[in-house]
């Protein structure tokens, strides 16, 4: 990721799974147009960058499929 904006890292509020979880950055959706992903275990370690539109594909299908 190629940004000096700091990610404002959260974790969604229906993660009260015991910490298998990811985080997000949705700050970042708006002035860069991408989402940035990491693994709450790992926080040092990689994160996955996604358009935004991406981001909100992934959403929809992962609501889709829980529904």
């Amino acid at each position: 990721m190629t940004t000096t904006d700091t990610p404002h890292w959260f974790t969604s509020s229906y993660s009260s799974n015991g910490g298998q979880c990811v985080e997000v950055a949705a700050n970042l959706a708006g002035s860069h147009g991408v989402v940035p992903v990491r693994d709450s275990k790992n926080p040092d370690g990689p994160i996955l960058t996604l358009s935004a539109a991406a981001f909100t594909a992934l959403i929809e299908f992962a609501r889709r499929a829980n529904a």
